[in-house]
This record gives C-alpha cells, sequence and structure tokens, in this order.
C-alpha cells in the first residue's frame, strides 16, 4: 500500500492572509516551552522571575527564528532564494534549518544567561526539553507542507508527494518520530540529580546519531563527498555533545551543582 499526499497545508483564509499549519506547529512549540520554562521558573528550578521567562522568550525566538532561516537560506537553498529573493522572508513558507536554529538559540541563551548571571548550561538543560518536542512538531509541519521528502522507495509504507517523481520515504515522520523518542528520554532523565549540562549533552549525541542514519532515507539536495550537509553537520554537533558528556563526568569526581526535577 502507499499514500498520495493531499493534505492541504493551509488551516483556513482569513481574506488576503492565510494560516498554515506550519506556522500553528511552531507556534505550539514556543508556547510549549513557556509554559515549561515558566514552571520550572516558579519551581525555583532557575533563578527566574516571570519576567525574566518573557524576556527569554523573546531572547530565544529571535535567535531560533534567525539562525533557522539564515542557515536554510545561505546553507541550504541559496540557489534558490538568490532566484526567488521575495521568498527568503516567507518563513510560513516552510524552510528553517534545525541546525542554524539550534546554534541561534545557543547563542541566544548564552546572551541571556551571560546577561542574567545565570548559568548558561543549567538553562540550557531547562530549554531543551520542551524544544525537543517542539521539533518534532515541526516535522510534522514539513509533512504537512509536503516538503523534504524521502528518497524513492518500493516500502509498503511510501508517500507519493505533489512535484516528486516516485514514491518516496516519508522521512519527515522517521524525524518526528526520533524527536518524540528522544524526548522521552530528556522527560525521564529530568527526574534525575545531574549536574548541569547533562540533558543539552545527550540531547546533541543522541540527536547527531539519529539525524545522520536518518540522512540516508532523505532525498539529499546539497552532498559533500559521500555524504549530505546534513551528515556533515552532526559530524561537530556530536563532538561537541561528546565532549561536554566528558567534562560532565570529570565534574563528577568533586561536588558540583545539579539539575533537580522538573514537574515531578
Amino acid at each position: 500500500m502507499v499514500f498520495e499526499h493531499t493534505l492541504n497545508p493551509v488551516l483556513f483564509h482569513l481574506g488576503p492572509l492565510e494560516l498554515r499549519w506550519y506556522g500553528v506547529m511552531w507556534a505550539l512549540s514556543f508556547l510549549f516551552l513557556y509554559w515549561y520554562v515558566r514552571r520550572a521558573a516558579r519551581q525555583g528550578l532557575i533563578a527566574l522571575t516571570d519576567d525574566d521567562v518573557d524576556r527569554l522568550m523573546v531572547w530565544l525566538t529571535v535567535g531560533v527564528l534567525l539562525g533557522a532561516r539564515l542557515f536554510e537560506v545561505f546553507i541550504w537553498e541559496w540557489p534558490y532564494y538568490a532566484a526567488n529573493p521575495g521568498e527568503i522572508i516567507a518563513i510560513w513558507h516552510g524552510g528553517l534549518s534545525f541546525h542554524g536554529g539550534l546554534i541561534g538559540g545557543l547563542i541566544a541563551g548564552w546572551q541571556f544567561a551571560r546577561r542574567r548571571n545565570l548559568s548558561f548550561l543549567n538553562l540550557a538543560d531547562v530549554c531543551i526539553v520542551p524544544i525537543t518536542l517542539g521539533q518534532m512538531l515541526g516535522r510534522m509541519g514539513n509533512f504537512i507542507n509536503g516538503e523534504l521528502w524521502g528518497r524513492i522507495t518500493s516500502m509498503p509504507w511510501a508517500v507519493k508527494f505533489s512535484g516528486a517523481d516516485g514514491y518516496r520515504h516519508p522521512s519527515q515522520l522517521y524525524e518526528a518520530a526520533y524527536d518524540l523518542l528522544i524526548f522521552a528520554v530528556l522527560w525521564k532523565m529530568r527526574k534525575k540529580s545531574l549536574p548541569h549540562g547533562s540533558l543539552l549533552a545527550i540531547f546533541l549525541m543522541l540527536y547527531a546519531v539519529f539525524r545522520f542514519i536518518t540522512e540516508y532515507f532523505r532525498q539529499p539536495t546539497v552532498m559533500i563527498g559521500p555524504f549530505t550537509l546534513g551528515q556533515v553537520l552532526n559530524i561537530p554537533m556530536f563532538l561537541l555533545g561528546y565532549l561536554l558528556w566528558r567534562r560532565i563526568r570529570k565534574s563528577l569526581k568533586t561536588p558540583a551543582p545539579a539539575v533537580e526535577s522538573v514537574m515531578q
């Protein structure tokens, strides 16, 4: 059995304006992030006031969206956007790079933590849990948009996407599945007393490994030698997580601040 992709990416029209499922998914992601961080702050797990949380959301929103869009435009799809400059700002049509969003979010979070004299790793551990679920929702939005499809396959769950020849792996759903798995791991690990940075390190390593593997099912757009650009970007991501984990393991020899449970 194969499936025809007939999902409408537009939820509804309001005059000349349209609300797309992709935008709804990202809005839900940020709402969950806001709720989660606010709850953690009120439980005293991170030294933030309600006003601080509001400001943090602005920082993260700008950092993630700016980083994700810049990577998409200049690293992933520059030939297309160079030919269609009007599409550069049309983020509601899709086109946000995860790696760019991660870098933008980390930079924004680091700057915010530095200005508030907070532990950046503590802040990162609190934020990475809801961000992982948000990434899963974003991949669902990619599937509804019918973009970022996989390679041609004869598997029984193959999907016929509009504009794509043959039947394809629904690689967006593969990625949504491992994002959900990573979220489940982090959700459980958050209840343990771990040194700051542990959840971030676990996320970086798990995501890099899963994404590297699923790139073999995703239609490549940019190749660097035998690897896709996505695979190449995951190598430094994994190394960063591994080095952070090693640093944390070494810190266990001496007393260190711990990440307490969130919403037990």
